[in-house]
């Protein structure tokens, strides 16, 4: 077992006592902005994401330490692979540091149709308050797509450079290698998560904003589809940082289940 393996596993103790004392709290896990409350934020706890994009497709997993680029891009990366209807749970410092595996099973695949199952199910007040939320998760989003994809270019820039490096020391040995090739893995993997992800969101407002607006029609449609149409530009502008093959999702849940302990 690596030393990152070891802090790994004896991270969950902890993590889950104080999931318990919230609990018996009747306390949020999240604060203000619906982030994770900073007592219990350490500085890898998005390094799972990574991993579980390398192991959802196949791949290997590096136990190289992180860069602070890559671990800006999971932390950037989770609130955009994450469904918007599963922030502000009491429970959130489970879902932040990925040890409920069932549901990131539940997360490769997004149906078009479950943004909207939600915001039908959860409570509102009005029609204007179901609306109110959708142009607020799309907003969230927009402001969450240009520093994950900045941090992206980075990494994407860095990858390259260490592909070079490794081509010119004939020494390296294969551990090394390996596990520099991993990383690399892991970081393409983890940007196309993300694409995918918000490929699926997208698909899902847009659902959910199409039937809001046969069912509950109000003015405030025609804002939720400009906001919509600007996220979906800004997406679209940023593929080109998303590396070739694309993440393929349709396969993971097997994989995932296959990998997970």
């Amino acid at each position: 077992m690596s030393p990152r393996e070891g802090c790994r596993h004896d991270l969950r103790p902890p993590v889950l006592a104080v999931l318990g004392l919230l609990a018996l709290a009747g306390c949020s896990s999240s604060g203000d902005l619906g982030q994770l409350r900073p007592e219990l934020v350490t500085d890898d706890i998005h390094a799972w994401v990574g991993r579980d994009a390398a192991r959802g497709a196949g791949a290997p997993v590096s136990t190289n330490n992180l860069t602070d680029d890559e671990r800006a891009l999971r932390d950037f990366a989770f609130p955009l692979i994450e469904p918007p209807y599963d922030r502000q749970r009491w429970d959130e410092v489970v879902y932040e540091y990925g040890l409920n595996h069932l549901f990131r099973r539940r997360w490769w695949v997004e149906a078009s149709t479950a943004y909207y199952t939600n915001l039908q199910s959860t409570y509102h007040r009005s029609t204007a308050s179901r609306y109110n939320q959708l142009i607020d998760d799309i907003r969230n989003d927009i402001v969450r797509v240009e520093p994950f994809f900045s941090v992206a270019r980075r990494v994407a820039d860095l990858d390259r450079r260490r592909e070079a490096s490794m081509a010119q020391i004939a020494g390296l040995a294969p551990a090394d290698r390996a596990n520099a090739q991993a990383r690399i893995g892991e970081n393409s993997l983890t940007i196309a998560w993300v694409s995918s992800s918000l490929t699926a969101r997208c698909a899902g407002y847009r659902f959910a904003l199409e039937h809001l607006a046969v069912a509950e029609p109000e003015p405030a449609a025609a804002e939720a589809d400009r906001a919509l149409t600007q996220l979906q530009q800004l997406i679209a502008a940023n593929q080109v940082v998303v590396a070739a093959p694309l993440f393929d999702p349709a396969a993971a849940p097997t994989r995932q289940a296959a990998t997970a302990k």
